[in-house]
């Protein structure tokens, strides 16, 4: 624990280590109020493309955290920027939450229904089968597919919801063409975080609650991992998968636990 906690930067995860829908989860006031005394670098990264920095530093700020809007970047932000980089101006019909439009018109990239160079998909409460049917029929036509990130399911307070892999499986499965995704796991997510934070990824500790995003990160990118299972992931489930994060804790209110 002593090696976590003497660590530079902590890149954590949102969903299932800091809150649950609306709800804050145990030890998170006094795990932020540590990472602020210690002046430590950190960074919410989250997989989620639904909502802005704006609007997650809002989210926190009602359940009685204050935390800077620069702390935030999601996966919206990173798959914008991949699509600038790769195509400045390009134009995609976009399947998702106001957080993604808001990212992808920030960066310059225009909203198109009749011949777009990308179709993107991330998390959408009105997710329907005309928004599918609309997708096929453009990646047909020569679109590529993007998917903000790989997560399946998404935790919230009575249980878990469908998340950006499971909305994109049907696409996929008609189309016949994979999607290439953005957020965690993805090196390009995880480089950026640590430009943002200002660390070498050697001074850095991620702290989530997914193996195959979240911890898989970590150990590629040469991170400390902490998994907590205030999230989705089980004790039981860990064994299933070939790599370990180095700690597993009940929450992050488990790393400051002891400290006067």
């Amino acid at each position: 624990m002593e090696i976590l906690r003497s660590k530079k930067g902590f890149i954590c995860d949102m969903d299932g280590v800091i809150y649950h829908g609306n709800q804050i989860l145990p030890g998170v006031k006094e795990f932020v109020e540590w990472l602020y005394r210690e002046d430590k670098k950190f960074l919410f990264l989250t997989n989620s493309s639904h909502r802005s920095p704006k609007e997650l530093q809002q989210k926190l700020y009602r359940m009685g955290l204050d935390v800077d809007e620069s702390h935030f970047y999601t996966s919206a932000l990173a798959t914008a920027e991949f699509l600038k980089s790769q195509s400045p101006n390009c134009s995609a019909y976009v399947v998702g939450a106001p957080g993604l439009y808001t990212a992808l018109y920030d960066a310059g990239i225009t909203f198109n229904d009749v011949d777009p160079e990308y179709v993107v998909v991330g998390e959408n409460d009105n997710y329907n089968f005309e928004n599918m049917v609309t997708a096929v029929r453009l990646i047909e036509k020569g679109a590529k597919l993007i998917g903000t990130n790989t997560d399946l399911t998404a935790p919230m307070e009575n249980g878990i919801v469908p998340a950006c892999r499971a909305l994109i499986a049907p696409i996929e499965m008609t189309t016949g063409k994979q999607a290439y995704f953005v957020g965690k796991p993805n090196p390009l997510m995880m480089r950026t975080g640590l430009r943002m934070l200002g660390v070498h990824s050697e001074d850095a500790a991620i702290v989530g609650d997914r193996m195959d995003t979240d911890i898989v990160a970590g150990i590629e990118s040469g991170l400390d991992t902490v998994l907590v299972l205030s999230g989705v992931t089980s004790r039981a489930e860990i064994s299933r998968f070939p790599y370990r994060p180095r700690l597993v804790l009940e929450n992050v209110g488990e790393i400051i636990k002891d400290i006067e």
